[in-house]
């Protein structure tokens, strides 16, 4: 049974907007049905401001009424949304071919926001490649003059549950191997622009810059 937000609220308003039992608002919303009772005598939760379930998506109103009508029906709880997010099936992330060509921008973010991360936490949060994620920070890719760093949950590329996650599980790695006195490497950012452009410019663009003025020219 998917578990409930606020489920004191969530008795509250039970009791004071159903005709449900007690142990049915109990085995809906986790509490013990003696709390349940307590709420409705007012000795518990007094100050608590009752929560819709059925305004707030937790519950269908069909399930409420099934419930109403029959004191041994025990209601489910609907599926929360953001459960959906938290569920994937294992395998390569696929990616819809409109959204491939925003990959480079958000590698280019990510490298540059979180070089905690690993190329291979990189591939498997966006599904790419490792020889990808390294053109786009050695800028060398084939289209380094137009990446814009971007983040990928704004592109679609992956859910922020999922971002969070893949930086909590860096971070926990790098303090693990901090307390183990272990040599942190971490992977390279992305490196600046202007970095080829200075090497151009500083290059001697004439023989004499190259091989030094003849001495015999100021004579």
């Amino acid at each position: 049974m998917a578990e409930i937000l606020m489920p004191k609220a969530t008795a509250v308003w039970l009791v004071d907007n159903t005709a449900l039992s007690f142990e049915q608002i109990a085995d809906f919303t986790g509490l013990h049905h003696l709390e349940i009772k307590g709420i409705a005598d007012g000795d518990v939760a007094a100050g608590v401001r009752g929560s819709d379930p059925v305004a707030s998506g937790q519950l269908d109103r069909a399930e409420l009424d099934k419930a109403e009508a029959d004191p041994a029906y025990r209601m489910t709880a609907s599926k929360p949304k953001y459960a959906e997010l938290q569920e994937r099936k294992k395998g390569p992330r696929y990616t819809p071919l409109s959204r491939r060509q925003n990959r480079p921008d958000a590698i280019a973010w990510l490298v540059r926001n979180h070089p905690e991360l690993t190329d291979a936490q990189i591939s498997k949060l966006i599904g790419t490649t490792k020889t990808t994620i390294e053109a786009v920070r050695e800028r060398t890719h084939w289209n380094s003059p137009n990446i814009k760093p971007t983040d990928p949950v704004t592109l679609g590329l992956c859910t922020q549950i999922d971002l969070d996650a893949q930086v909590s599980k860096a971070s926990a790695r790098r303090k693990q191997m901090e307390e183990d006195g272990q040599v942190i490497i971490e992977e390279d950012t992305l490196k600046p622009a202007d970095d080829q452009d200075m090497d151009s410019a500083n290059a001697p663009t004439t023989l004499d810059e190259l091989f030094g003025k003849p001495k015999g020219d100021n004579e």
